[in-house]
C-alpha cells in the first residue's frame, strides 16, 4: 500500500516532504528510493510502538501521519498521530470483536468503534482524524453521500458491491490483498444495518447474489461480509438498509472454510518446534506477496455501490455508482497490481484536498461527512482516474 501511494503521490505537489516507515527499513528504502524524488526518504518504525511513534513524529515536524499498515495496528498508529498533535487518515479502522453469545445475531464491538470511542478528545485538541478512506471503505462512502445529495430523494438500499475477473497465472489461490485482513473480514460475523432496528449480524458468505458488474467484468457471485461501510454510511446518509458484499467465489469461499474449520485462521499463537506462531500468520508466509503478482495478474476490478430508491424526480432509480481499473493499465503506470492500486489512489486524493483547505473538519470524520464532489471531480480530472454510473 504504501509503495502504491508513493507512486501516485510522486506526481503530485501538495506536499513537502514523505517519510516512509516500515519495520524493514530496506523495504521502506527501496520504495523511496523508486520514485526518483528527493521528497521521498525512509525511516525503521515498529508500527505497535506508539510513543516511538510519536515522538519521531514531533521531532521531525509530521503534520499527517498517512496509515497503510495491517488493521492489526490501526490504534497504536491512531494515538500516535493524536499525541503527536497530527492529522491523521488510514484506510481500514479499528477491529471488531464478535459477540460473545450470539455472534451471528448480535453485534459485539464493532469496527471503528475504538476510535469513535475518542472522537471528543480529537475534537477538544482540534485535531482531525480521517478514518476508512481508502477505496472500500472510502470511495464507496464518498459515492453514497453523492447519491444522496445529488441523485436521489429517497433511498430505500445502499450495498456495496465488490467484483473483478482479476486471475493470477499459475496460482489456484492467490489474494489480491493481504490475506491476513482478507481472513479477518471473511470469518468475522458481517454486519447488516436496517432502519428501525439497527446492526446485526449473519453467519459468514450469508444471501449469496449474482451481480452484473460493469465494462465486461459481468456476473460475480457475492456474499455478506464484514466491512467498514456498514458501520458509516448509516451515521450520516438516510436509507433504510446497507449491506456489503463481496465477490470471493466458491473455490476461495470454502478455502476460507476449511483454514476456519482446522483452526488456521487464527491469530492466537500456537507452540510448534522452536517457538509459538500464529496459524494466520502461518498462512500468509505460505500464499504470494500480493504486491509481487501484478505481472502475472490480468483483468479488472470493480469498487462501486449499488443504490436503490427514488431520484430526484420522485420515480423509482437503481444505480451502480463504480470505480474500475485494469490490472496492465495500473501495473504500466504506477508498476502497482490492481486492488492495491484502487485502494491507494483515495487517500492521496484526500490529502490534497486537505493540504488545499477544501475538505476541513476536527474529530473523528468519516468519508461521507466531506462534500463529495471535489474528491470526485478531482480523482477524475488531475488523477485521471474516471468513475461512472450505470443506470438499472
Amino acid at each position: 500500500m504504501g509503495a502504491a501511494i508513493a507512486a501516485i503521490a510522486k506526481r503530485r505537489d501538495f506536499f513537502s516532504s514523505m517519510i516512509m516507515a516500515d519495520i524493514d527499513e530496506g523495504r521502506a528504502k527501496e520504495v523511496a528510493e523508486r520514485t526518483g524524488d528527493s521528497r521521498f526518504s525512509a525511516v525503521k518504525i515498529d508500527a505497535s510502538d506508539s510513543k516511538s511513534m510519536a515522538k519521531f513524529a514531533r521531532d521531525n515536524g509530521i503534520t499527517v501521519i498517512l496509515n497503510s499498515a495491517d488493521p492489526r495496528f490501526v490504534m497504536p498508529i491512531f494515538d500516535a498521530a493524536f499525541d503527536a498533535g497530527c492529522t491523521y487518515l488510514d484506510m481500514a479502522m479499528s477491529l471488531s470483536k464478535a459477540h460473545p453469545e450470539k455472534p451471528h445475531e448480535l453485534v459485539g464491538l464493532k469496527l471503528g468503534d475504538e476510535q469513535f470511542a475518542k472522537a471528543d478528545a480529537w475534537k477538544k485538541k482540534g485535531l482531525l482524524a480521517m478514518v476508512g478512506l481508502g477505496v472500500e471503505p472510502g470511495l464507496s462512502d464518498i459515492f453514497a453521500r453523492y447519491a444522496q445529495d445529488h441523485l436521489f430523494s429517497e433511498i430505500d438500499e445502499i450495498g456495496v458491491r465488490d467484483g473483478a475477473n482479476l486471475a493470477v497465472e499459475g496460482y489456484r489461490y492467490a489474494p489480491g490483498f493481504s490475506i491476513w485482513t482478507t481472513i479477518e473480514e471473511c470469518l468475522n460475523p458481517p454486519v447488516i444495518w436496517e432502519k428501525g432496528k439497527g446492526w446485526f449480524t449473519t453467519p459468514p458468505f450469508s444471501e449469496p447474489e449474482v451481480f452484473n458488474f460493469p465494462e465486461g467484468i459481468g456476473p460475480v457471485e457475492c456474499v455478506n461480509v464484514e466491512h467498514e461501510e456498514v458501520l458509516l454510511i448509516p451515521r450520516v446518509v438516510d436509507c433504510k438498509r446497507v449491506t456489503f458484499k463481496f465477490g470471493l467465489g466458491s473455490d476461495f469461499i470454502n478455502m476460507l472454510e476449511v483454514l476456519h474449520g482446522i483452526g488456521l485462521d487464527s491469530i492466537t499463537p500456537v507452540k510448534v518446534p522452536g517457538g509459538e506462531v500464529s496459524p494466520r500468520d502461518v498462512v500468509a508466509a505460505c500464499l504470494p506477496d500480493p504486491a509481487s503478482l501484478g505481472d502475472i495478474m490480468k483483468g479488472k476490478t470493480s469498487a462501486g455501490l449499488w443504490v436503490t430508491g427514488k431520484g430526484k424526480d420522485g420515480k423509482p432509480r437503481e444505480v451502480y455508482l463504480y470505480h474500475v481499473v485494469d490490472n496492465e493499465e495500473c501495473m504500466a503506470r504506477d508498476g502497482a497490481q490492481a486492488v492495491v492500486w484502487q485502494t491507494a489512489i483515495n487517500p492521496v486524493v484526500a490529502l490534497e484536498l486537505v493540504a488545499n483547505g477544501v475538505w476541513s473538519g476536527t474529530g473523528i470524520m468519516e468519508p461521507e461527512a466531506f462534500d463529495p464532489v471535489p474528491f470526485l471531480d478531482l480523482l477524475k480530472g488531475d488523477y485521471e482516474s474516471p468513475w461512472g454510473i450505470d443506470e438499472r
